[in-house]
């Protein structure tokens, strides 16, 4: 027994920062395989060298931002901010709504695409459906959001496993030969490093968005050890969805139809068991809807916190409105369509994280990396 608070608190040091990235990431980065086609999997056999670069990159921003944190002895996102650009944190807040809005657009489109192909229902029930079921979320408050959370991020990284056991163990000679023959023939010119490194620079760039969430868990983390280890445990568990996503998505290269489908997760388990299409349906949904809640109640517990310093609480109808118009402005935006919201929407979205968020840590890590 008496181990068991060196064993707590090895686990809140070592896994705690990974568990609370994943569990923000998961939703809006892997749960349609969308994002995955286009930050790698597109690219065929070379694809896996973003993937390389994804999880340098969230292992080195982890590990910035927990130094960083311990540097400055500050533990949330603001004041992280204020250190390092100042007033201009103010512009990160409106790079989060920009990237929440779209998000949250993405889901949307993704659960009227789910409904659609599963249950012939109009794309417009589907969108319409997680918006209603959003704007209910947040008004039931934080305590139903956590729970969903929770439960949900346990169920789709389970369904991950399930799902590309299914793939790896009925089309893994597919994926050997992908590899063994150098196949990036989807593309009309096989990719340079550079852009395949690049590539996996911009997927950190979008989700660079997550990390604020997570700045509670370092205040457990006390050496420059401690954060290496953290950053890197944290690094693997952001990244090991996205390459089981990347093979599984080899397995059908470089077939169009998976490639340029609107949720490729859902054409590729068409040919196997049915039941896997109502579990992807169901988790995926589940996961969609989660995460487009969890993105306005952080924004609004933003501004929430920043109201109650300055004396004016919220009103509960101030936060109705503020999801309303956050909610619209998805619902509009989620008619462009998937395919053309990631490739081009996530992109603008990470020119900016890295603007406000990689660069100004980047370029402040030689004066806290010289402390202890």
């Amino acid at each position: 027994m008496s181990h068991t608070p060196v064993a707590s608190s090895l686990l809140k040091r070592v896994f705690l920062p990974g568990i609370i990235l994943q569990s923000v990431l998961i939703g809006g980065g892997y749960a349609t395989g969308r994002e995955i086609v286009e930050y790698g999997g597109k690219f065929g056999a070379g694809g896996w060298i973003s993937g390389l670069a994804i999880f340098i990159g969230f292992s080195l921003m982890t590990f910035l931002s927990i130094e960083a944190s311990r540097y400055w002895n500050v533990y949330d996102y603001k004041s992280l901010l204020k250190k390092l650009i100042g007033p201009g944190w103010v512009v990160f807040e409106i790079v989060y709504l920009l990237a929440a809005v779209l998000i949250i657009a993405v889901m949307a489109s993704a659960a009227g695409e789910i409904l659609n192909q599963t249950l012939n229902l109009s794309n417009w029930i589907g969108v319409v459906l997680i918006i209603v079921i959003v704007g209910f979320l947040n008004y039931k408050g934080e305590e139903t959001i956590a729970k969903l959370e929770t439960i949900g991020s346990v169920a789709l990284f389970i369904a991950y496993f399930i799902f590309t056991f299914t793939v790896f163990t009925n089309k893994g000679n597919e994926i050997v030969q992908i590899f063994k023959g150098w196949n990036t023939s989807y593309l009309s010119a096989e990719p340079g490093t550079g852009l395949l490194l690049w590539t996996g620079i911009l997927y950190v760039g979008y989700n660079l968005g997550v990390y604020p969430a997570s700045f509670f868990t370092f205040k457990d983390i006390h050496s420059r050890k401690q954060s290496g280890i953290a950053a890197i445990v944290s690094g693997l568990m952001m990244t090991i969805p996205w390459f089981l996503t990347y093979f599984a998505i080899m397995a059908f290269y470089p077939d169009k139809a998976i490639l340029e489908s609107t949720v490729p997760w859902l054409k590729m388990l068409a040919q196997f068991n049915p039941a896997l299409i109502a579990v992807f349906g169901v988790v995926v949904g589940w996961t969609l809807i989660e995460t487009a809640t969890g993105m306005i109640h952080a924004f609004i517990g933003r501004i929430e916190t920043e109201a109650n310093q300055k004396g004016r609480p919220l009103k509960k109808i101030t936060k109705a409105y503020i999801s309303l118009a956050a909610l619209i402005a998805s619902l509009l935006l989620s008619q462009i369509g998937i395919i053309d919201l990631v490739a081009k929407g996530y992109s603008m979205i990470a020119y900016a994280m890295i603007a406000v968020y990689a660069v100004p840590l980047i370029i402040f890590a030689g004066r806290f990396l010289k402390s202890k």
